[in-house]
């Protein structure tokens, strides 16, 4: 039997040790970033078999015994909406692989695309999890019997969830569309952030012309280096609506940059130059006339992707899962746009959507 709480150097090698012979163990973490840039890791928790465990990463300077075990290749690591766990323990333990992922499994077999723990365990194992601790400051010490259960509870399930699904994929012949997506997790590229990759994260690019591209890399890549010198959150040196409105405004003075209403003040007063300096150095003409400052919508292109996205839902349809699981309206817009490096042409979602959808352009 674990212990409820492992604190010690001691107890973690003993666990660590135990958990060497399994052939998947739970996993989940509970972490703080809503005043940084980088997270701090604040709780790990372990299952195997009917056991379970909370590690406490706050009491605990050596996470070395932990490691070799979230990384060794025997051992597959089941989790549920793994990335941004991942992201986390990347720094303390290395990337952790091989890894399951339930949220990607139940949406291959047809469950909604982004199910959330709680309701995956009440649809496939009948059993109804509590909700009182989703707000915890999982940083303070020392945690309660109520917090230590619900923790707990987030690893106690993923066992259980692997096998149900790996027998619903297997009765759909998609265990090896899985591999694919599961492959994806083991690029330790994909949970680090490099300030010249920034601007992929932000939402409500994709129309823009090439020199206002070049405007939002040089901001999305700014604001990185800003928030990783200062370890403060993206969103607090600049958030997504603000440097959008840059891109489409393309103030050319500081008075031009306080009209933006999305900008704050003392976002102009402390940054104003070094954003300016941004949009001299992506060298963007003046914006042409537009209906409220932004690009006019291409008819012809807003008529394709509407054409694809019925052909998505359809195919979606047909084979009992969430349309975006098979294609993104990003995707739909790309392919719209001419781009043909896109996730629906390649791999198994190649055959079952893309191929049609390059049919239909």
């Amino acid at each position: 039997m674990y212990h409820s709480v492992v604190t010690s150097p001691a107890a973690l090698a003993e666990l660590a040790a135990d958990l060497e012979t399994r052939e998947g163990v739970g996993l989940d973490t509970e972490f703080l970033r809503e005043r940084t840039y980088r997270a701090e890791l604040c709780l790990i928790q372990v299952s195997a078999a009917s056991d379970a465990a909370c590690i406490d990463p706050l009491a605990l300077a050596d996470l070395t015994a932990l490691a070799r075990v979230l990384t060794a290749a025997a051992t597959i690591k089941v989790m549920h909406a793994s990335r941004q766990d991942l992201e986390v323990l990347l720094p303390a333990t290395g990337l952790v692989q091989p890894v399951f992922d339930t949220q990607i499994a139940a949406a291959l077999a047809g469950l909604p695309a982004q199910i959330g723990y709680a309701e995956l365990v009440r649809r496939l194992l009948g059993t109804e999890l509590a909700k009182t601790h989703t707000r915890t400051d999982w940083s303070r010490r020392p945690l309660s019997a109520q917090q230590i259960e619900y923790a707990l509870d987030d690893v106690r399930y993923l066992l259980p969830l692997r096998s149900q699904l790996e027998e619903q994929l297997d009765k759909l012949e998609r265990r090896a569309w899985l591999a694919e997506e599961l492959a994806a997790l083991a690029d330790a590229r994909a949970f680090t952030t490099q300030p010249e990759q920034a601007w992929v994260r932000i939402k409500g690019l994709h129309a823009l012309d090439a020199a206002r591209m070049r405007l939002a890399r040089e901001l999305a890549a700014w604001r990185e280096r800003r928030a990783i010198e200062r370890n403060r959150p993206r969103g607090w040196i600049l958030d997504d609506a603000a440097l959008r409105e840059i891109v489409v405004r393309v103030p050319r003075s500081v008075e031009a940059l306080t009209a933006i209403p999305e900008l704050p003040p003392a976002i102009v007063k402390h940054c104003g130059d070094e954003l300016l300096a941004c949009i001299r150095a992506a060298a963007v003409p003046d914006p042409a006339p537009a209906v409220n400052g932004r690009p006019r919508a291409d008819p012809m292109k807003t008529a394709l992707v509407k054409k694809l996205g019925v052909l998505n839902q359809s195919i979606a349809a047909s084979l009992g899962l969430s349309p975006e699981v098979l294609a993104t309206r990003r995707d739909l817009e790309q392919l719209a746009a001419g781009r043909r490096d896109v996730a629906v042409l390649r791999g198994w979602r190649r055959g079952v959507v893309g191929d049609r959808m390059l049919a239909a352009l």
